[in-house]
């Protein structure tokens, strides 16, 4: 599938450095630099951290294409459905080229 069938729609984005993106892509070039829109970035809590996870918004927002691990569309109904701040999961690492 062409990364230009997911323009106009939400997108889950795992960058290098281990950041998870949610936002509506705009816009990318051939080097899979990408330009979101409405982005947030859910920073997931370990199971033992008290504090809650959160969803930080950035609105529009460029990715470089080097820190692009991974990106793929969003079911949007399951996400809506879902209460970010009570997700616990484990830290995802850094990739390295």
């Amino acid at each position: 599938m062409s990364i230009n069938s997911y323009v106009s729609k939400k997108v889950h984005i795992i960058t290098t450095d281990g950041r998870t993106l949610v936002g509506t892509l705009a816009a990318h070039d051939n080097t899979t630099n990408l330009v979101l829109q409405n982005t947030v970035e859910r920073i997931i809590r370990t199971p033992d951290d008290t504090e809650p996870s959160a969803e930080l918004p950035l609105g529009l927002y460029l990715v470089r294409g080097e820190n692009v691990c991974t990106i793929g569309l969003v079911d949007e109904a399951l996400d809506d459905s879902i209460n970010w701040a009570e997700v616990k999961g484990a830290v995802i690492g850094t990739t390295k080229h």
